[in-house]
């Protein structure tokens, strides 16, 4: 098996010594994981930053075996990991990614709508532009995955949109994290805070 496609880095585990064990999410290809030799290396630390675009080439011997997966940077969203809301986003929306789809299945979009949100955090002006990007797509990945989801009203002011999010987190929690909500939650509750202070 040998696949060669665009992807966005939601997840990577160091594994071993060097390695790491990394997912991303392919338009084609849904959610895949494979094998990265040498990736906390000097070169491919900043490959695999989550929210990273990337080109992926994926091989393995056989179904059975764990995939080796090549990563090339395309588009690196490291320059917004040093301003704490921004970072917060990117985290949470790949987190939240990572966690709850099934492995390679298509999700057409979830993809577009994960690389709508990054773009979004990555260039408004501020959290008032994007938040309501990130509300959107949580609403698209519960209807994707069938538990319904409404997305913010274009005259949602800031207020209402943090009222949203917080409410949002309910459903998220009962229908899709429930099994492993430790660290997806979390990475939510730390973003939950810092928007916080956007309050006047």
């Amino acid at each position: 098996m040998h696949l060669a496609f665009a992807a966005i880095v939601v997840a990577a585990r160091p594994h071993g010594e060097t390695a790491a064990i990394v997912r991303v999410l392919s338009e084609q290809y849904g959610l895949v994981a494979g094998y990265v030799a040498g990736a906390r290396g000097r070169h491919l630390r900043p490959v695999l930053i989550p929210g990273n675009r990337v080109a992926a080439e994926l091989s393995a011997r056989s179904d059975s075996q764990l995939p080796f997966l090549k990563l090339e940077l395309v588009e690196s969203r490291g320059p917004w990991l040093s301003e704490p809301l921004a970072a917060g986003a990117i985290a949470w929306v790949t987190t939240l990614t990572a966690a709850v789809l099934p492995e390679r299945n298509a999700y057409q979009n979830i993809y577009n709508g994960l690389s709508a949100t990054l773009d979004a955090i990555c260039h408004a002006p501020s959290a008032r532009g994007w938040l309501r990007a990130v509300i959107a797509f949580e609403a698209l990945v519960l209807r994707e995955l069938g538990y319904g989801g409404t997305a913010p009203p274009a005259e949602a002011d800031l207020e209402a949109l943090l009222q949203m999010f917080a409410r949002r987190g309910v459903p998220l929690e009962r229908y899709l994290l429930a099994d492993r909500k430790g660290d997806a939650m979390a990475a939510r509750a730390m973003l939950g805070e810092r928007l916080e202070k956007l309050k006047p």
